[in-house]
This record gives structure tokens, C-alpha cells and sequence, in this order.
């Protein structure tokens, strides 16, 4: 299976595993199933980083996209195609544009999203896969 993992998702994996569910680090260890991690989610941490809404212990941002490597996690390019055809997803159930995009990456490319938000579990409507 193709996990998508959704950007606070990859911060715990990366730092603070315990943080996450039972299911999410079965997931995680089973080599059988390829987890992926967006540009998008580096780009939410560079910024939120740059106005200090992350605070990040040891780490900077620079350092997360060789950590996902390094766990095994593939990164996936923000590609035009995707990009433009993003005023597709119609629903709205928050306006957060990093979760947003994520949540349409993973429905272009049939994944599951890896996520404990409650508002990305609402776009199942939409044919969304989460698991948390």
C-alpha cells in the first residue's frame, strides 16, 4: 500500500514516535508498504519554522527531507499537473492550503493520508483515505 504522510505526521515519525497510534507505527515498519512524504509538508516546516509557530528541537528544516530518506520514506515533487488542477477539491472543511494540497496529492495518486486531524478525516466525502 501507498501512504501518504501528512506533515505533523512526519515530524513525530521523525522525532517523537511515540506520539503516534499503534496503527500508524504498524504502518511505518512494514516494509511491504512504501510511505511517502510531500514537498509540501518541507515547505510547511521551513515556514512555520521561519515564524516560530515550530519549534524544533535539534533539528532545522534543512535537515527533514535527508531524515525522511534516511527512515525510508520516498519524497514526492509538487508537479504542475497536480498544482492545476487543485481548485478541483470543492469541499472546504478548513482553509489550512498545506493540508489542503496534501489531501489532494494523495486523492490524484490513490493514497492513503496518514493523519490525526479531524478536518482531514472529513474529506473522506471526497473519497479520502485516512488513517490514523
Amino acid at each position: 500500500m501507498n501512504y501518504l504522510l501528512d506533515t505533523h505526521t512526519l515530524i513525530w515519525a521523525i522525532t517523537e514516535p511515540q506520539k503516534l497510534s499503534d496503527t500508524v507505527k504498524f504502518i511505518l515498519e512494514n516494509t511491504d508498504n512504501e510511505i511517502i512524504v510531500s514537498a509540501i509538508s518541507f515547505w510547511e516546516i521551513a515556514l512555520k519554522h521561519s515564524i516560530q509557530k515550530l519549534t524544533l528541537e535539534g533539528l532545522t528544516p534543512e535537515d527533514f527531507p535527508k531524515a525522511a530518506i534516511d527512515t525510508g520514506f520516498r519524497l514526492l515533487d509538487l508537479d504542475g499537473k497536480t498544482a492545476s488542477l487543485y481548485h478541483q477539491l470543492s469541499a472546504t472543511y478548513h482553509r489550512d492550503p498545506f493540508d489542503r494540497m496534501l489531501i489532494w496529492q494523495a486523492l490524484q495518486n490513490n493514497f492513503s493520508l496518514i493523519s490525526k486531524d479531524a478536518d482531514v478525516a472529513k474529506y473522506a466525502t471526497e473519497g479520502l483515505k485516512v488513517i490514523w
